[in-house]
């Protein structure tokens, strides 16, 4: 684990050699921290002067700045970097530095005034206290020779148009690199403010492995974080996309809207109907795909959130906690999803491996039996015309009473998931004096239900709804919409409870 949980790290080459540099410097750095890695731009800054150095502003905001933002960029995406180029000195920084990092070859002069300049810029710039460790990076961090001073492409003149109000849109699940590079961009292009709108509700639907997008505020608080370390001059307006213009086809004081040649066409709807609001149209500032060299054979060759939560299946979301109310063993997995999600068939297998199975569908039709644990109380409270002729319960008549009652559901569940509980806690204590290892609690309700406190880990078995459907339809001859309206609501909701409630861990 990296010593430090965060770092400043000053970059003083020639904004035409970082492309070429990037990956070499960030490298050096990972290895000494942990968190988020701010990096101040500085071309030919001596940091050994005396007196020693204050922050100069920014270099200018053209194609140079845009390739060396876009190389550290990339280069922090391929190891997951939590990276941050500071585009002006500003405030204090949300996660301040705990160490000072430079590029021993970008520090002519003896070590020790170099550090005293460094700690000297960081304090001027970002309020660092004056005492933070101050290293040189070595070897790792790569050579300016053969570098050129400025890249022959780039036009040294050239700048970005600069526009008093500029919008964008997105997901922004997971702020990876290209989202950052994005955002990035925006900041260069406003001179005042900026419109980020984050897509929520329906606007996710269709987003490969949707249940794994984080929720739609850790989404907005990493955003505007983001957005106001790295140039907090700006005035930011975070809004939730319901659909997929947002405020963009009402707001007069915008100029720019940035898109990418996937969105470009959204953009010119966005102009259709600002035109048909007697609005002008935006200025659209189409910004270059950033690739994924670390791509599969089935993943987007972009860097992108979808192949990012395709990388999570199979995987621990968080690690485990050791809980003291939970003995060692057997270790027991909670195994949840919607229905037809495949998640019997899992728990079979592991069960082929070893496992003891618990099913709790089954313990649930046990304590509705007549002399079952909830049964007195479940006719007590919904009626004898739940019965049938032979006095069990007929689960179809009881779930129309409470289908579509909140309140009258949670009624039910009140009465009948304790005991389901109870009856888990017993067949764990069976699972143990079999001298079993591992037990499995199948249960499509694990979430809601809250019993997470039973389990070491939770496993969510994921599948696309309209297969989920297909599948209930063939498995329970039930209509379609009937599927639908029966088998998926509530799921999703359980499901993004594994964000925000506290977990054991979570495996997709």
């Amino acid at each position: 684990m990296p010593p430090f949980g965060s770092g400043l790290l000053v970059l003083t080459a020639p904004l035409g050699a970082l492309p070429r540099r990037a990956a070499a410097a960030l490298a050096a750095a990972a290895g000494l921290v942990a968190g988020p890695l701010y990096v101040h731009l500085q071309p030919g800054l001596r940091l050994a002067a005396s007196p020693p150095p204050n922050p100069a502003a920014p270099p200018p905001a053209g194609p140079a700045l845009l390739r060396a933002l876009a190389a550290l960029y990339a280069a922090a995406a391929r190891s997951g970097m939590d990276l941050r180029v500071l585009l002006g000195p500003g405030r204090r920084l949300a996660r301040p530095p705990r160490v000072l990092l430079l590029p021993a070859n970008e520090a002519p002069g003896p070590p020790g005034p170099v550090q005293l300049g460094l700690r000297s810029l960081a304090a001027a710039a970002y309020g660092c206290p004056p005492d933070l460790p101050a290293l040189l990076l070595g070897d790792a961090a790569g050579d300016l020779d053969g570098d050129p001073e400025e890249d022959p492409e780039c036009d040294p003149d050239a700048a970005l148009p600069n526009f008093s109000g500029v919008a964008v849109g997105g997901t922004f699940d997971r702020l990876h690199g290209a989202h950052r590079l994005l955002l990035s961009t925006c900041c260069l292009l406003a001179r005042d403010r900026l419109l980020a709108g984050v897509a929520d509700g329906d606007l996710l639907r269709h987003k490969v492995l949707m249940e794994l997008i984080e929720p739609y505020e850790l989404r907005v608080a990493k955003v505007r974080e983001f957005l106001e370390d790295v140039k907090p001059s700006l005035r930011y307006d975070i809004v939730r996309l319901m659909d997929p213009y947002g405020p963009t086809i009402t707001d007069p004081d915008l100029q720019c809207l940035v898109v990418s040649q996937e969105t470009r066409r959204g953009g010119e709807a966005v102009n259709k109907q600002r035109l048909e609001n007697g609005l002008p149209a935006l200025a659209l500032y189409e910004i270059l795909m950033m690739q994924d060299p670390d791509h599969s054979e089935n993943e987007e060759e972009k860097i992108s959130s979808s192949s990012l939560r395709h990388r999570l299946l199979g995987t621990l979301l968080r690690p485990p906690r050791q809980d003291p109310a939970l003995p060692p063993r057997p270790y027991v997995i909670g195994l949840t999803g919607v229905t037809g999600s495949g998640k019997t068939s899992i728990a079979k297998l592991l069960g082929c491996l070893g496992a003891f199975l618990i099913d709790a569908d089954k313990l649930g039709h046990a304590v509705y039996a007549p002399g079952g644990p909830a049964y007195e109380q479940v006719v007590a409270t919904f009626g004898a015309e739940i019965l049938s002729e032979d006095g069990t319960i007929n689960r179809k008549v009881l779930g129309a009473k409470v289908f579509g009652n909140q309140e009258r559901l949670k009624s039910l569940t009140d009465i009948v998931w304790p005991e389901i509980a109870r009856m888990v806690k017993e067949q764990i204590r069976e699972a143990e004096a079999q001298g079993k290892a591992v037990c499995v609690l199948d249960a499509a309700v694990l979430l809601e239900a809250g019993w997470q406190d039973m389990v070491h880990e939770v496993w969510v078995a994921i599948i696309p709804e309209d297969e989920a459907v297909r599948r209930v339809v063939a498995r329970d001859g039930l209509s379609e919409e009937a599927a639908r309206s029966s088998a998926l609501p509530g799921t999703h909701q359980g499901w993004g409870s594994t964000w925000e409630q506290p977990m054991p861990c979570s495996r997709s």
